[in-house]
C-alpha cells in the first residue's frame, strides 16, 4: 500500500506564508496532478513529499505512518532536470541505488548479489526504452533518453510513491507524448502511487487520475506574504482510471476528458456526474 495523507499543513519561510491548511488524501496507486501558477508553492509542497522540506505545522503520512523527516527510498522522484549522474554509465546510473542502499560507504556489489541487481536494472533499462544504451554516458544520450533514465534510476527501488516535478516540461512535444506513454505503462505495471507537479493541463488530465490546484485566495500586494496558497479545486478525472485497468477510451486521441470537480471553498457544491 502507499496511501498519503496531508493533515492541514502549513508552510512559513520567517514571515512569509507559502502554504496554509492544505489538507490531501491520495490514495494508494493513484496518479495526482498538482496545477497553479508560479509561485503557489507547488514544488514546495512535493519538497515535503520528499522530505526534503519539513512542514512548519501539520503532519504528513505514508501508510498511517508519519513520514521520515529525510528522503528516502520509498520516495523516487525526478526533476525537470535530469538528475542523472554525468562520470556514470547509464547502467552505473541505473544501479547506483542499488548499491547506496546495500552497502552505504562502499557503494558496491559483488557476486550473486551484483548479479542479480545488474539483471533487474538491464530489465528496467529495457523497460524505459533504453535497451542497447547501457554503456553510454548521459553526455551521448537526448534529453527524452536521458528522462528515461532518469526514471530508471528511480524505479530501480521500488519507491511507493513516485514523486514528478515537472519532469516533461523541458521536451520536445513528440518525445514528450512518447515519455507519457511509457509513464501510464510504467503506473499500469507497478504498485506505486504518483504524485506529479505539473504546468501543462492538458498534460495533467491525460495522465492522473486526479487534478489537484493550488492558489492563493488573496493576491493583493499587500496580502501575498501573510496569507499562502492552498488547495482551491480538487477534480476527478471521470470515467475513472485505475492502475492496472485497461483505459474507457484514450483522451489523447479521442478528445477531453469529462471531469467531476469540487471547489475546496464551496463545501454545498458536488459533483453531479452530467456532462455539460
Amino acid at each position: 500500500m502507499s496511501e498519503l495523507v496531508i493533515e492541514k499543513v502549513w508552510k512559513e519561510y520567517g514571515d512569509q506564508i507559502v502554504l496554509e491548511d492544505v489538507s490531501l488524501t491520495v490514495a494508494s496507486r493513484a496518479f495526482v496532478a498538482l496545477v497553479g501558477p508560479s509561485g503557489c508553492g507547488k514544488t514546495t509542497f512535493l519538497r515535503m513529499l520528499l522530505g526534503q522540506e519539513r512542514p512548519t505545522r501539520g503532519a504528513i503520512r505514508l501508510d498511517g505512518e508519519a513520514l521520515p523527516q529525510e528522503p528516502g527510498p520509498d520516495r523516487g522522484v525526478v526533476f525537470q532536470r535530469y538528475s542523472v549522474f554525468p562520470h556514470l554509465t547509464v547502467l552505473g546510473n541505473v544501479l547506483l541505488g542499488r548499491e547506496l542502499s546495500t552497502s552505504r560507504y562502499k557503494a558496491k556489489l559483488f557476486g550473486a548479489a551484483r548479479r542479480s541487481a545488474v539483471d533487474e536494472a538491464r530489465r528496467l533499462i529495457a523497460e524505459v526504452g533504453l535497451s542497447g544504451a547501457e554503456d553510454k554516458y548521459p553526455a551521448q544520450l537526448s534529453g527524452g533518453m536521458q528522462q528515461r533514465l532518469a526514471l530508471a534510476q528511480a524505479l530501480i527501488m521500488k519507491p511507493k510513491v513516485l514523486l514528478l516535478d515537472e519532469p516533461f516540461g523541458a521536451l520536445d512535444p513528440g518525445i514528450r507524448a512518447e515519455i507519457h506513454t511509457l509513464m501510464k505503462r510504467l503506473w499500469h505495471e507497478t504498485q506505486m502511487t504518483v504524485v506529479m507537479v505539473t504546468h501543462d493541463m492538458r498534460e495533467a488530465f491525460t495522465l492522473a487520475t486526479r487534478v489537484v490546484a493550488f492558489e492563493r485566495r488573496r493576491d493583493r500586494p499587500e496580502e501575498k506574504q501573510r496569507y499562502g496558497a492552498t488547495i482551491t479545486k480538487d477534480i476527478s478525472i471521470w470515467p475513472p482510471r485505475l492502475a492496472g485497468a485497461p483505459p474507457v477510451f484514450s483522451p489523447d486521441r479521442d478528445g477531453p476528458v469529462i471531469s467531476l470537480g469540487l471547489r475546496r471553498d464551496d463545501p454545498a457544491s458536488s459533483p453531479s456526474g452530467e456532462k455539460p
